[in-house]
C-alpha cells in the first residue's frame, strides 16, 4: 500500500486526536508508561479518572519509586489484572536506580513487566523510535484496511506500513481510528478517513476482519471468604504477595477449589478471571483466622484497597446481612 492512506490518517489525527492526560507536549515518558500498563485490558474511560489520581500523587517515576507497595496495590484497586501493580512498582524501581527509562524498544524490554508492545509504544511515542507498536484497536485496523483475516499477519503487515519518522503519531492515529470510528461491532466507515483504502470495507463485510477469536471454556472454581465483624468493624488480610490478586486487601479464606464446599453462605459472588470463573461463598466467622491481619471500618471500605472481586463480596454480604432488619 502507498503512502496515501497513511498521510490522510496522520492528517485526520491532526484534527481530531483525542484529548487524553498523558498526551503532553513534549511527550513525558512517565505518563506514556504508566498510560499503558493501565489501558491494558481496560478502557480509557476508566483509566482516565484514574491516572489523574496516580500522578497527582506521584507526579514522577521516581516518586512512584518511592512508594510503599501496600499504597500503590491499594490505589491500583479496582482496576484489576493486579499482576500490573506488581510490574509498574518493580519497573519504576528499576528505572529510578538508573536514572531514568531508557530511550530504545530494545533496552526498554529489559525493564520488569514490559512487554514486547509497551516496549515498542513507549520507544515510538516518547523518544520518536521508529518502533511498531501494534495493540488490539492497531491490529484490527490494518487487517481492515488490507483485507487479512489471521491477526498475527496483520501484526506483519503493519510493520511496513507505519511511516518512516512517525510511528508515534501513527500508533496513536491508528489507536484512536479503532476506539472511535474502526470499532469491532457496527463500524462507521462512511466517516473514516481512510475507507476508500480499506479492503474489508470494499467487500462490504468489515466486521469479518480480522477472523473473531475462538473463544475456550473457563473452568469453574469455588472458594470461601469469612466475614469477621467487630461492631462495625471487618476483619482484613492481605494475600501472599505472588499469584492471583498478589499482595491486595482481601477477606480472608482458604484457597479456592474445584469442588462446592458443603457450607451455608450468607451471600455469594459469581466472578470472572481470564481464565476461570469463581463462585465466591461470604460465610460469617466468630473469630479471625490465624495470621496477620487488621480491622477496618465498614463505613470506610473504599480506602481499603480491596480488589473488585471482595469489594462486590463484602457489599453482597453486608446487604444480606441488612435484609432481615429491613423485612422486620
Amino acid at each position: 500500500m502507498d503512502a496515501t492512506a497513511a498521510n490522510l490518517l496522520l492528517a485526520h489525527h491532526r484534527a481530531a486526536a483525542r484529548d487524553l492526560p498523558w498526551r503532553m507536549t513534549p511527550r513525558d515518558p512517565y505518563r506514556t508508561w504508566l498510560s499503558e500498563v493501565m489501558l491494558q485490558q481496560t478502557t480509557v474511560a476508566t483509566v482516565t479518572p484514574r491516572f489523574l489520581r496516580f500522578v497527582e500523587r506521584w507526579p514522577t517515576v521516581e516518586a512512584l519509586a518511592a512508594a510503599p507497595e501496600a499504597e500503590v496495590l491499594c490505589e491500583w484497586a479496582g482496576l484489576g489484572y493486579y499482576a500490573r501493580a506488581r510490574n509498574l512498582i518493580a519497573c519504576a524501581r528499576a528505572v529510578a536506580e538508573r536514572g531514568g527509562f531508557p530511550r530504545t524498544e530494545g533496552a526498554l524490554r529489559k525493564l520488569p513487566g514490559l512487554g514486547a508492545y509497551t516496549a515498542a509504544a513507549v520507544a515510538a511515542i516518547a523518544f520518536g523510535e521508529d518502533a511498531v507498536a501494534v495493540d488490539t484497536n492497531v491490529e484490527r485496523v490494518v487487517a481492515r484496511v488490507f483485507g487479512i483475516k489471521d491477526r498475527r499477519d496483520a501484526g506483519e503487515a503493519a510493520r511496513g506500513w507505519f511511516p518512516a519518522g512517525r510511528h508515534g503519531d501513527f500508533a496513536e492515529a491508528l489507536m484512536d481510528l479503532g476506539a472511535s470510528i474502526c470499532r469491532p461491532k457496527a463500524p462507521n466507515c462512511p466517516v473514516c478517513p481512510i475507507a476508500a483504502h480499506c479492503k474489508a470495507q470494499a467487500l462490504g463485510r468489515p466486521e469479518a476482519f480480522p477472523a473473531p477469536k475462538l473463544k475456550k471454556e473457563r473452568p469453574h472454581r469455588h472458594g470461601i471468604a469469612w466475614l469477621v465483624r467487630r461492631g462495625d468493624e471487618v476483619w482484613l488480610v492481605r494475600r501472599p504477595g505472588k499469584g492471583l490478586l498478589g499482595g491486595m486487601a482481601a477477606l480472608p479464606g482458604p484457597e479456592w477449589g474445584e469442588e462446592r464446599p458443603a457450607i451455608n453462605a450468607i451471600a455469594i459472588h459469581h466472578h470472572g478471571f481470564t481464565h476461570f470463573t469463581l463462585d465466591l461463598m461470604v460465610v460469617p466467622r466468630a473469630e479471625p483466622p490465624p495470621g496477620e491481619g487488621w480491622w477496618h471500618a465498614v463505613s470506610e471500605l473504599a480506602a481499603a484497597g480491596l480488589p473488585t472481586l471482595y469489594r462486590r463480596a463484602v457489599e453482597a454480604a453486608l446487604e444480606a446481612e441488612r435484609e432481615p432488619r429491613l423485612a422486620a
